[in-house]
């Protein structure tokens, strides 16, 4: 089965959450209320300079994610 790169979530005990996970390396999921993120993955010996901009590049494309599929929503 293949995925897509991200995937909405929510939860009825988290009223006011909105997580959007990244299905890619390196995975994660982020909540976008307060972009709290949580990784999945061991990042142990990584180049933590270039993850982190990876990971600043990944946040971006998910609230832009949310966005588009809002608009979606109220289509």
């Amino acid at each position: 089965m293949e995925l897509p790169r991200f995937l909405l979530a929510d939860n009825t005990t988290c009223d006011e959450d909105i997580f959007v996970i990244h299905t890619d390396f390196p995975r994660f999921i982020i909540n976008l209320k307060d972009d709290e993120i949580e990784l999945w993955d061991d990042l142990e010996g990584s180049d933590e300079e270039e993850l982190s901009t990876q990971v600043a590049q990944y946040i971006e494309e998910a609230s832009a994610f949310y966005d588009e599929e809002m608009e979606k929503y109220a289509s």
